[in-house]
């Protein structure tokens, strides 16, 4: 079973007059335009891009054992 719901939406007077014309020049009605405008939206998945690698920085490895609370507090203290 296929439903369908009323809403109002607010749409500048710019598009609207476009979507207007272009439902004229398609011979469809503006709910269909703007349903068809919002499924191609909605289900558009992203194409999965890769990322560029996280830069890496050599700093001289680690000034501290992080298992050594007193060792850990000393440097924080510095």
């Amino acid at each position: 079973m296929v439903s369908h719901m009323k809403t109002t939406l607010n749409i500048d007077d710019t598009v609207m007059r476009a979507l207007k014309r272009e439902a004229m020049r398609q011979g469809k009605t503006m709910g269909e335009l703007v349903e068809a405008a919002l499924r191609t939206l909605l289900l558009h998945k992203p194409d999965k891009t890769e990322l560029p690698p996280l830069p890496e920085f050599h700093a001289g490895g680690a000034r501290v054992n992080i298992a050594n609370r007193d060792m850990l507090y000393d440097v924080m203290e510095r």
